[in-house]
């Protein structure tokens, strides 16, 4: 059964021991924290096996060919450079968007402190939330491409190193 909040109730008007233990748990800053961790944690394990897999792939496609090109290298450290990227992106948007909904709240909580009617306030705070998430997305795909760029040439110059100290 469900009072009109949408919270679970029990036969006596009392919301069931475990949803009050769930949320005490979910208020904690902590509980956010560790979650942040396990999904990056997450994402760091599966992506370090598809890493491990391009790095033994450019090293089947080095060893096997009689002369050795760099193409291989520019392949994979692209492939690199695109996943350590994608990773940033996903971590920053991680931490962004309670950030972002902060201000959020806090911009809508002033527009009504100055008098603005509910219809008025509910079409601003549609506007806001478009030009922000439209701001954060920009900076995520930025910064994303900045981080994706710096790995791919670090890894270039890594695998061609590595390639001519094995010769």
């Amino acid at each position: 059964m469900m009072d009109p909040t949408g919270s679970p109730r029990t036969s006596n008007g009392s919301p069931p021991r475990s949803y009050l233990i769930f949320m005490r748990i979910m208020s904690k800053r902590r509980t956010w924290v560790c979650l942040f961790v396990a999904v990056y944690a997450i994402l760091l394990a599966s992506s370090w096996n598809f890493l491990t897999s391009v790095l033994s792939w450019y090293k089947l496609q080095y060893t096997s060919s009689p002369s050795p090109s760099r193409l291989p290298a520019v392949y994979a450290s692209v492939v690199l450079g695109a996943v350590f990227g994608a990773m940033s992106m996903v971590a920053a948007a991680a931490v962004a968007v309670p950030a972002v909904m902060v201000i959020w709240i806090s911009v809508v909580v002033l527009l009504a402190f100055f008098g603005k009617s509910r219809r008025v306030l509910v079409v601003e705070a549609r506007k806001i939330t478009r030009e922000v998430f439209g701001f954060v997305f920009k900076v995520l795909l930025k910064e994303g491409n900045a981080v994706a760029a710096v790995c791919a040439v670090l890894g270039y110059f890594i695998l061609i190193r590595k390639d001519f100290d094995s010769i």
